[in-house]
């Protein structure tokens, strides 16, 4: 073998050493110094086609607001100013298709943390992956079993569906004229996680308060011919009813309650009751109607009205909530000064959130407990005045008082 000259091999040396010296540099410095990076990649996950596409398209721009928001103030200082991008994928309204997004968007995007995926079903179906990998799942979906099996990297921001569910006979209780001396309710209900979780919480309190529950009927999501349901209604003797349903269910309880002039008090569940779409598909039939909500926009108008501006309409409480997850993330990646999902985990649980838009809900920011779940939360009964949602309930949220449908 032909041997080097004493040169080369001196200068080779030095290199080598050099080497060891910058390698020894480089581990006794933060890593985020040295690796920042210049994005971080968040999924979400959202029903963007089928029957609940506008939930999903009005989530999609509360989370394209806050994190254009978030990116133009300077993105994740922490990390060097790292923008947060967001890779959006429909889950259709199909579980299994929604676990296989989650699966790609964790595999082939290296998505940090996934943000998802409004309907309850759909986002139990991803927790089952973004647990198995480790990645935090932010959501604003009701279902009580969300954060009730002990997983470690879920965080629900809203309350969960059973008290959303009190909360809606409560507040009745509370605001509807005579509603205290009711002793007859009806309550209908799709039988999906949502439904079923939020239709304990009604039943429970219903309960409580000594009242008889004269009509307990579960659904189909997707029902078509609502009459029989109506006709149950009708002849149940009860003296107000709670309905907890997706949009196109719940156009059709109220058009065929209004069109056969069946005027007992409706109290609705959230959901398809505080969308746009709602007062723009039954007109002059939504007024008056009221439902519980996990959050309202007119409790933080400086921010709710920039979605408006950019929008169209007034902000969804979907739109907000998923606002909210955005901006709860990044303060979370602030306190992480990392990109890794574990750390993001721990920081999520670490403390109090609310600045900016994570102050935007209802109970003033979010708070995580050993469940993931928000214990700041607080439900708020909102009604339709003039095709605007006005809080009405709890008196030191109120916005404005109760109306009767004329």
């Amino acid at each position: 073998m032909k041997e080097l000259p004493k040169q080369a091999v001196r200068h080779g040396r030095r290199e080598f050493v050099a080497g060891l010296g910058a390698a020894a540099l480089a581990t006794s410095l933060p890593g985020r110094v040295l690796a920042a990076p210049t994005e971080i990649n968040v999924g979400v996950i959202l029903p963007l086609s089928g029957a609940n596409a506008q939930f999903g398209i009005n989530s999609r721009q509360g989370l394209e607001l806050a994190a254009d928001e978030i990116n133009a103030a300077g993105g994740i200082k922490s990390l060097g100013g790292a923008k947060l991008k967001l890779i959006v994928a429909d889950a259709t309204s199909q579980p299994t298709t929604a676990a296989t997004v989650a699966q790609r968007l964790i595999t082939q995007n290296r998505c940090v943390a996934i943000i998802g995926a409004y309907a309850s079903s759909l986002t139990l179906a991803v927790s089952e992956v973004t647990e198995r990998r480790g990645i935090p799942l932010l959501t604003m979906s009701f279902s009580d079993v969300l954060t009730e099996r002990g997983f470690k990297h879920i965080f629900q921001v809203v309350s969960k569906g059973s008290v959303l569910g009190k909360a809606q006979y409560d507040y009745a209780a509370s605001v509807v004229a005579g509603a205290s001396d009711i002793k007859k309710i009806a309550l209908l209900y799709e039988d999906t996680a949502y439904g079923t979780s939020q239709a304990v919480g009604v039943r429970n309190a219903a309960k409580a308060a000594g009242a008889q529950i004269v009509l307990d009927e579960a659904y189909p999501l997707g029902i078509t011919d609502v009459t029989p349901l109506i006709s149950k209604l009708r002849g149940s003797d009860a003296q107000i009813v709670f309905p907890i349903s997706y949009l196109n269910d719940s156009l059709l309880i109220i058009r065929v309650m209004r069109q056969q002039r069946l005027t007992v008090p409706i109290v609705g569940g959230a959901a398809g009751y505080v969308i746009p779409d709602f007062a723009k598909a039954l007109g002059q039939y939504a007024q008056a109607v009221l439902s519980i909500a996990p959050a309202n926009y007119d409790q933080a108008p400086a921010y709710t009205e920039r979605y408006r501006k950019r929008f169209g309409t007034f902000m969804p409480h979907e739109a907000l909530e998923h606002a909210v997850c955005a901006g709860v993330l990044a303060q979370a990646l602030e306190v992480a000064a990392s990109d890794k999902p574990d750390a993001v985990s721990k920081a999520l649980r670490a403390q109090k959130y609310d600045q900016g838009w994570s102050g935007v809900m209802s109970g003033g920011g979010v708070h995580f407990d050993a469940n993931g779940l928000n214990t700041l939360a607080q439900p708020i009964m909102v009604q339709w005045q003039n095709n605007e949602l006005v809080s009405v309930w709890p008196q030191a949220l109120a916005k404005g008082r109760v109306i009767t449908a004329s």
